[in-house]
């Protein structure tokens, strides 16, 4: 029975019963993490032979190469053809950097803020007031990238398509809004797909500022752990086709492939873009780790070699994530408290709460020793307006440590319920 439809007595029952299970979880001492999306330990395993794969010098000369010493700013080219192949660009679109593509991100909109894009009037630190639109429940990371830089970010609510476009297309109007974030396939944290027509949407806009930056975060290209690899489309050649190739960068890493601190991270652009990037960057910058970069792509070797190393990681992974839904579909579902995505793939599953339940549930998940990620974190500024969203992170935890933390997580949930309804 939903808890709403319980006579007061029945509440009053039910909250004395989950009163001491809750007090029962607390009395174990536990330590169970679930605040980030990191791969874990049996994922790390999987790939340990990345660890000696490169053992010959002869091995460090790419095509003419050497790669043990300077240059090449942009990446070796076997490095550059195979992350290409990965993201359906081509070589002379993709630049390699270092292990993080945060960090790329973070760089690129460095840029445009001390130098300008390619089709900027002004570096956007000389801008008076620059507006940011951010897809919510979104990246938390992203958000505060844009944040630090002072950007005034307008959430934009997400559909089951992806980002609302009429939204979108009505605020670009705006010279002021300068760009968009974007996690398109299996975004975070809802696990949505971008529709075949929402991408298209995206890729004709005809934003009022010429320099807009549409930043396409495909960190889960390739991450599917439900079903075989789903193609997607190639958002620098759906922005050419409308006129639009220098209005996006996109971005992706081996994060979640080989090692999370110790991968490979990538943008790709337009050839002008590239051109007008590569003359920055090199001021900061002689070249990347190309022994790293050879080291991936003897691993990693071609797109069909790639996609098999994830079927593996699917295998892990699924169960997780199986376990989670599972345990909400039986806890929570019954007691109309929350709502959830049921991702094919990514990192994370997103459920909604009840209006206010949020902060609450978490923090009585911290008394009891399970770490999440923060409420509101998902939003800009880190504000939840209906304090309802919940980022749950299964991949790191073993299956019966997870068990563990969803049992306290569902048990949390609801005396937080039980808490509000008295």
């Amino acid at each position: 029975m939903k808890y709403k439809e319980m006579s007061a007595e029945q509440r009053k029952t039910e909250f004395d019963k989950v009163s001491a299970e809750l007090e029962a979880w607390k009395a174990k001492g536990l330590k169970l993490n679930m605040a980030r999306g990191k791969p874990g330990r049996a994922q790390l395993e999987l790939v340990s032979d990345l660890l000696t794969v490169l053992s010959d010098p002869a091995e460090c000369v790419d095509e003419g190469v050497e790669a043990r010493n300077y240059g090449e700013l942009s990446g070796v080219p076997s490095a550059k053809a195979l992350f290409a192949e990965i993201l359906g660009c081509r070589s002379e679109q993709v630049f390699i950097g270092g292990n993080s593509s945060l960090q790329l991100m973070y760089d690129t909109i460095a840029k445009a803020y001390t130098n300008g894009l390619l089709h900027s009037e002004r570096p956007w630190c000389r801008e008076e007031h620059i507006k940011w639109l951010c897809p919510a429940p979104g990246y938390d990371r992203h958000f505060k990238v844009t944040q630090n830089f002072g950007f005034e970010m307008i959430t934009i609510p997400m559909t089951e398509t992806g980002p609302n476009m009429d939204l979108v297309e009505q605020l670009i109007a705006d010279p002021t809004v300068k760009g968009m974030w974007n996690v398109p396939k299996y975004s975070n944290p809802d696990g949505i797909i971008y529709s075949a027509e929402t991408i298209e949407r995206i890729a004709k806009m005809k934003p009022a500022a010429p320099d807009f930056l549409l930043m396409w975060d495909n960190a889960y290209c390739v991450h599917e752990f439900e079903g075989d690899y789903m193609p997607f489309p190639d958002i620098l050649s759906e922005c050419a086709k409308y006129g639009n190739a220098d209005m996006v960068f996109e971005f992706a890493s081996t994060s979640k492939i080989t090692f999370p601190g110790a991968g490979v991270a990538v943008f790709a652009c337009s050839e002008a873009n590239m051109a007008h990037m590569e003359k920055l960057i090199g001021i900061q910058a002689i070249s990347f780790d190309k022994i790293n970069q050879l080291r991936h792509v003897k691993y990693l070797k071609d797109k069909a070699t790639t996609l098999a190393l994830m079927k593996k990681h699917a295998a892990i992974l699924a169960p997780k994530f199986k376990m989670v839904t599972g345990m909400l579909e039986r806890e929570i579902a019954p007691l109309g408290l929350a709502t959830w995505h049921e991702p094919k793939g990514g990192y994370f599953v997103s459920v909604n709460t009840l209006p206010g339940l949020a902060k609450r549930t978490l923090a009585l998940c911290k008394e009891a020793g399970v770490v999440m990620t923060g409420a509101g974190a998902t939003f800009p500024y880190g504000v939840d307006p209906k304090d309802c969203n919940i980022r749950v992170a299964p991949s790191l935890p073993p299956v019966e440590e997870l068990e563990q933390a969803m049992e306290v997580f569902c048990c949390c949930l609801k005396l937080a319920a039980l808490e509000q309804l008295k």
